[in-house]
């Protein structure tokens, strides 16, 4: 049988988007309704939102009365995701209004239901806003934080929708996790991802690097996010896609993503570490574009860069799980299990890597080391699941709700 998606759609500029969400479900083999706002119409029509779902479309509970739709497809859903999520919308879900067909389906829903909001900046930092995600989380809705970038007009700031692939991505997690993900399972935590690998420069045209993509720090923040954490993503030169629900900082080399971590873990609940950061760089940058000189240049003299996750593992508050990832080439169980030992920390995600391994790829395969002495293989399959066996032990490791800081 075939997922069954409820896909709603709020009034705002960004129920374009939403069209090309509605079109990776489906073309992934969901079958998906969309249930748009009577105001959203005005912006993507019914004969859009019908013809890309291959499903009837409309706004009211009085349109095919006899098949009970404002209790039916809420009952039957497997998913609800909304996109966008208006400040109205918030609203009146938060107060268990049932005066269209949206929001009779929101109050019938006993699947997991998602939220992507979409508003100007002073909306959805608004006070009472934030007291409708507030209480949509307490209720165990996933409320991702929007985007940051332009919106409408001229305006920039927090509030613009997440792009459709990576709501998409977030779908398909909430969606693998089953009747789990009825129970945003770190709800109210904050996490610290970093990701991507650092450059450390030489001159203004070269740098000392790495193979690393990104890809599994992301994955990372993004199945974190669709958990319900609160996600800092820590990006070091990663040209992909934020994740949904993610704050992203950007940063180069191993100096400015230590200080960023350092800022984001304090009150956090947990750290992984899966950038790829270099362990040296060069003792000065030369300020200009080194040239070829009829003799071989002097030697590039390299000092130790700050160990962050040895630092971070040190001088951690107490009940901060952190994560670390080592890449080796091989004896992955040998080296891991010294250098888990050596860094403090209480998981130690270990890679195998190059020809093609990690690197780059899709997928990944991973020893999972913990400071107890227990390991869990993570066979070779897409990055998503890895992040979620890393989720799994690291929420097993947090202190209970009562414990944990604000």
């Amino acid at each position: 049988m075939r997922t069954r998606i409820v896909l709603g759609v709020g009034a705002g500029i960004a129920a374009y988007k939403a069209a090309e969400l509605l079109r990776l479900l489906t073309e992934s083999g969901h079958h998906v309704r969309v249930v748009p706002t009577a105001d959203s119409l005005r912006f993507v029509g019914a004969a859009t939102w019908a013809a890309l779902s291959g499903q009837p479309v409309t706004a009211s509970p009085f349109d095919d009365v006899h098949e009970v739709p404002h209790v039916r497809l809420g009952q039957e859903a497997d998913l609800v995701i909304v996109a966008p999520a208006t400040a109205d919308l918030l609203a009146r879900a938060a107060t268990g209004r049932a005066d269209d067909l949206l929001t009779s389906v929101l109050l019938t829903a006993r699947c997991p239901v998602v939220f992507a909001p979409a508003m100007h900046t002073e909306m959805w930092e608004h006070p009472a806003t934030r007291a409708n995600v507030s209480t949509l989380r307490q209720r165990g809705a996933l409320v991702l934080e929007p985007a940051s970038g332009r919106l409408t007009g001229a305006d920039t700031g927090p509030g613009r929708l997440p792009e459709p692939d990576e709501l998409f991505h977030t779908a398909v997690r909430v969606l693998a996790r089953g009747g789990a993900g009825l129970a945003p399972d770190l709800a109210g935590r904050r996490v610290v991802v970093t990701a991507g690998g650092t450059r450390e420069e030489i001159d203004p045209v070269r740098f000392l690097g790495n193979w690393s993509s990104g890809r599994q720090g992301y994955a990372l923040a993004r199945t974190a996010a669709a958990r319900g954490a609160e996600v800092t993503l820590v990006s070091a030169n990663v040209s992909l896609p934020d994740p949904a629900g993610a704050k992203v900082e950007r940063v180069v080399s191993a100096a400015d993503l230590r200080a960023a971590v350092l800022a984001a873990a304090a009150g956090a609940d947990a750290v992984v570490m899966a950038a790829a950061v270099a362990d040296y760089r060069p003792q000065a940058r030369n300020e200009h574009k080194m040239k070829k000189a009829g003799a071989p240049p002097d030697p590039l003299r390299l000092v130790e860069n700050p160990d962050i996750l040895r630092e971070l593992a040190s001088g951690r508050p107490a009940g901060q799980v952190i994560v670390g990832f080592a890449a080796e080439t091989e004896d992955i169980a040998a080296h891991g299990q010294a250098k888990l030992a050596a860094k403090g920390a209480d998981l130690l995600v270990v890679n195998q890597v190059g020809r093609g391994i990690a690197f780059g790829t899709e997928d990944n395969e991973a020893l999972v080391l913990a400071a107890d002495g227990s390991s869990t293989p993570v066979p070779r399959g897409p990055k998503d699941v890895l992040a979620d066996v890393v989720w799994d032990l690291v929420a097993a490791r947090l202190p209970g709700p009562d414990q944990h800081g604000p």
